[in-house]
C-alpha cells in the first residue's frame, strides 16, 4: 500500500525541475516585459504634446509661424532620416538596452529644452533630439524579441504597443483636463511631461541586458566576439532582395511608404492648421481631447480589423485605393472648411483610417516573413517614407523651398493622398482583370482535358 505514495513522491521530485523551469521561463519574459511596458507608458505620457504649437506661438516662447513651421519643424524630418539607418544597426550591435537609454535621455533633453530654450538655433537642436527619440523607437519594439521565445512574440508585442498607446491617450486626456478644467499653463504641462519622461528613463535602467541580438549577436554568450560588419551588411542585402521579390509584399510596402510619408507630414503640422482656424490665445481649444479620442477609436478599429476576414490577395489594392480616398477627402475638408469642430472630426477620421490600414499592411507584410526580415522590411519602408517626407518638406515647407502657408500645404497633402488612391485603383483593377482571365484560361484547359 506504500508503493503508490513512494511513486507519487518520486514523480513529484522528477517533475519539480520541469515546473521550476517553466516558472523560471515565465519569469524571464514577464519581468522585462513589465519593465519595458512601464517605460513605454511613462515615455508616451506627455500631456503637453498636443499643445506644442500653441506653446511655441504663445507668450512663453513667442516664436513666429514662419520660424515654427518653416525653420524648426522640418529639422525633425531631416534628423529622423539621417539617424534611422545608423540607429537601426547600432540598436542590434549594442543589444537594445543602451539605445533605449539613449531614447530616454533624448526625451529628457527635448523637454528640458522646451522649457528653457530661447533662440531659434536651440529649438532646431531640440528637433534634432526629438528625431533621435523617434529613430530609437526601434529598440523599444525589438528589445523583447531577443529575450523571449518565438511563441510569445505576438503577446509581448501587443503588450508593448498597448502600453505606449495607453500612455499617449492618458497623457492627451490629462493635458486637456489640466488646461480646460484646472486652468494650468502650458509651461506647467511641459514640466509634467519632463517629469514623466524622467521616470521612464529611471525605469529603463532596470531592464536586463540581452545576451543576443538578431544580426550581430546570433548566439547568447558572455564572451567577446569579433563582429563581421561586412557579413551583416551582405546578409541584409540578400534578405532585402528576397523580401521585395514578392509583388504582394512590394505593393503593401509601397502603400506603407507613401502613406506614412503623408501621415507624418500631417501629424507634424496639423496643430498649425488648428491654430490658424482657432487661435489658442483667443479661445478654448481641445487638442488633447481630440488626440485622445483619435487614438482610442483607432485602437478600436484595429481591434475589430483583427477579427475581420477578407480576401486581401484579390481586393487588397482596391481597398488601399478606397481608404486612401477617404483620407484625401478628410484632409481636403479639414483644409477648406474653417471650422474647428469639422477639423477635429476630420482629423479623427484621418488617424483612425491610417491606423486601421497600416495594421492590415503590417499583417500582410509580416505573414510570410521571419522576425529578422520583419525588422528589415519595416525599417526600409520607414526610411523610404522619411526620404519622401524630406523631399516634400524641402519643396513645400522649408524656407529654402516654396515655404507655403499652412492651408496651401494641406491642400497639397490632400492631393497627394488622392494620387495614391488613383494609382492603387488602376493597379488593383488591372490585377483583378488579370486574375479573372487566368481563371478563365484554367477553366477552359480543365474542360478541354476532360
Amino acid at each position: 500500500m506504500e508503493e503508490p505514495g513512494v511513486l507519487s513522491g518520486l514523480r513529484s521530485r522528477l517533475l519539480l525541475p520541469r515546473r521550476a523551469g517553466r516558472a523560471a521561463s515565465s519569469l524571464c519574459w514577464v519581468l522585462p516585459t513589465a519593465v519595458l511596458c512601464t517605460y513605454g507608458f511613462f515615455s508616451s505620457l506627455r500631456p503637453s504634446e498636443p499643445f506644442l504649437t500653441p506653446y511655441l506661438l504663445g507668450p512663453d516662447k513667442n516664436l513666429s509661424e514662419t520660424q515654427i513651421f518653416n525653420e524648426i519643424y522640418p529639422v525633425w524630418t531631416y534628423s529622423y532620416l539621417v539617424l534611422l539607418f545608423p540607429v537601426f544597426l547600432l540598436t542590434d550591435y549594442l543589444r537594445y538596452k543602451p539605445v533605449i537609454l539613449i531614447q530616454g535621455l533624448s526625451l529628457i533633453v527635448t523637454w528640458f529644452m522646451l522649457l528653457y530654450a530661447e533662440e531659434l538655433l536651440a529649438f532646431q537642436f531640440l528637433e534634432f533630439f526629438y528625431g533621435m527619440v523617434t529613430a530609437t523607437e526601434i529598440a523599444y519594439y525589438s528589445y523583447l524579441y531577443s529575450i523571449v521565445d518565438l511563441n510569445l512574440y505576438q503577446k509581448v508585442t501587443s503588450y508593448c504597443r498597448s502600453a505606449a498607446l495607453v500612455g499617449y491617450t492618458v497623457g492627451s486626456v490629462t493635458g486637456q483636463i489640466l488646461v480646460s478644467v484646472a486652468g494650468w499653463s502650458l509651461f506647467i504641462l511641459n514640466v509634467v511631461s519632463l517629469t514623466s519622461v524622467s521616470v521612464a528613463f529611471a525605469v529603463a535602467w532596470f531592464l536586463p541586458m540581452p545576451q543576443k541580438s538578431l544580426f550581430f549577436h546570433h548566439v547568447s554568450s558572455i564572451q567577446e566576439r569579433k563582429v563581421d560588419v561586412v557579413k551583416v551588411i551582405k546578409e541584409l542585402w540578400k534578405d532585402f532582395l528576397q523580401c521585395y521579390s514578392s509583388r504582394t509584399l512590394l505593393c503593401w510596402s509601397v502603400w506603407w511608404a507613401l502613406s506614412t510619408c503623408g501621415y507624418f507630414q500631417i501629424l507634424n503640422y496639423v496643430q498649425g492648421l488648428w491654430e490658424k482656424v482657432l487661435p489658442f490665445q483667443s479661445s478654448e481649444i481641445y487638442n488633447g481631447g481630440v488626440e485622445g479620442v483619435a487614438t482610442l477609436l483607432g485602437a478600436v478599429a484595429v481591434f475589430v480589423m483583427g477579427h475581420a476576414k477578407a480576401t486581401w490577395a484579390t481586393w487588397g489594392e482596391i481597398t488601399l485605393a478606397l481608404f486612401s480616398s477617404v483620407i484625401a477627402a478628410a484632409v481636403f475638408v479639414m483644409d477648406t472648411v474653417h471650422n474647428i469642430w469639422v477639423c477635429y472630426a476630420c482629423y479623427v477620421i484621418f488617424r483612425m483610417v491610417y491606423m486601421l490600414v497600416i495594421t492590415i499592411a503590417t499583417f500582410q507584410i509580416a505573414t510570410n516573413l521571419s522576425v529578422e526580415r520583419y525588422a528589415l522590411v519595416f525599417g526600409i519602408n520607414t526610411f523610404i517614407a522619411l526620404a519622401l517626407q524630406t523631399l516634400l518638406t524641402l519643396i513645400v515647407v522649408d524656407v529654402r523651398g516654396l515655404g507655403l502657408d499652412i492651408f496651401t500645404q494641406f491642400m497639397i497633402y490632400a492631393g497627394y493622398f488622392a494620387v495614391i488612391s488613383i494609382v492603387f485603383f488602376i493597379s488593383g483593377t488591372v490585377s483583378i482583370i488579370k486574375n479573372c482571365r487566368q481563371k478563365e484560361r484554367r477553366n477552359e484547359s480543365e474542360v478541354n482535358t476532360t
